[in-house]
């Protein structure tokens, strides 16, 4: 009997809903029912940081709101044309971080590897949307140069990994990092950054759980969700999973305008986190990276908010506000 040819490999549902993404500003605008906004988008932008959001977190949206919260966060409007002064391509100094190929290396005892250039939702506000992922790709090269580098620097305790988004990766691809670290004796922890979680919950699967689950090292997972809207079931069911596995779970938000530059939302924020189990972290000024100007509050206002914050909430749901300063050994709390 001849063998039948094995069945094609499926692709996991997130990867599915990954390729089935909205990718032209004019579909998403159409499904929102604000066509007219599409006289606000810029070519040039879509050009060189091109829309990219899954159905899913367009579903949170809030239908005929031009100023919602998260729209705002992913359409390329023609403020990012404007150029302005104290605004680069670099905005944290990566470049003169670089210790090898794919591994930025800024503070001590801690170590930066940017597993790929890819990622399910384009941020209009990304620090690293210039970054030259193509020829700094910790992953493209088997993390040979990295792991290499952190064997020749054993004051690395915490390797971070981070992009893109380190979960658009398979977890097979992350699953070779994870062996190549169990060779490096002074790994005492992983840290990863990622918004998948919360643009793409369904990224969460078995494997993916059973993976993180088994690593030998404790793992702390830092999310990135800006805004409460951000946070519905399908987050809190994927952070509940997390949680189950021992992960510890961080959040990160950048403080934007128009998105989250309120007490009341910043409030909100921080109350949907703590219900997802999630700490809130850092709330970072925006990093001043050309293309966000129209992002960015000023340091006065953002303390006065940070101010009203602690006076409605407890200590422990009250995000560090700080800056990253390139070439400063740490973030600079304000």
């Amino acid at each position: 009997m001849i063998p039948l040819p094995a069945p094609a490999r499926q692709p996991a549902r997130w990867q599915a809903l990954w390729r089935e993404a909205i990718r032209d500003p004019r579909e998403l605008l159409e499904a929102l029912g604000l066509p007219a906004l599409a006289s606000r988008v810029s070519a040039t932008a879509q050009a060189q940081f091109p829309l990219r959001v899954p159905r899913g977190y367009v579903a949170r949206m809030r239908p005929g709101d031009p100023a919602d919260p998260l729209l705002r966060q992913v359409l390329p409007l023609d403020e990012e044309d404007r150029v302005v002064p104290g605004f680069s391509l670099d905005a944290v100094g990566d470049a003169a971080a670089r210790g090898s190929s794919g591994l930025l290396h800024k503070y001590h005892g801690r170590a930066l590897l940017v597993a790929t250039g890819s990622c399910a939702i384009h941020c209009r506000y990304c620090f690293r949307r210039h970054f030259p992922y193509a020829e700094e790709n910790a992953a493209a090269g088997g993390w040979k140069p990295a792991l290499d580098y952190l064997r020749a620097h054993p004051s690395v305790g915490e390797v971070i990994l981070s992009g893109g988004d380190p979960l658009s990766l398979a977890t097979a691809k992350l699953a070779e990092l994870g062996d190549g670290l169990r060779t490096l004796p002074q790994v005492r922890r992983l840290r990863i950054h990622s918004r998948l979680p919360v643009v793409l919950p369904e990224r969460i699967d078995a494997d993916f759980l059973d993976w993180i689950g088994a690593l030998p090292w404790p793992v702390v997972l830092v999310l990135h969700a800006n805004h409460a809207n951000e946070i519905d079931a399908a987050v809190r069911e994927a952070c509940a999973a997390l949680r189950a596995r021992g992960v510890h779970l961080l959040n990160q938000a950048v403080l934007l305008r128009g998105v989250n530059d309120s007490v009341e939302a910043l409030e909100a924020l921080s109350e949907a986190l703590f219900d997802a189990g999630v700490l809130p972290y850092y709330l970072h000024q925006l990093d001043r990276v050309q293309g966000a100007a129209h992002f960015e509050v000023p340091e006065a206002e953002s303390l006065a908010l940070l101010a009203a914050l602690r006076a409605r909430l407890p200590g422990f749901l009250v995000p560090k506000l700080v800056r990253e300063v390139a070439g400063e050994p740490a973030k600079t709390p304000l």
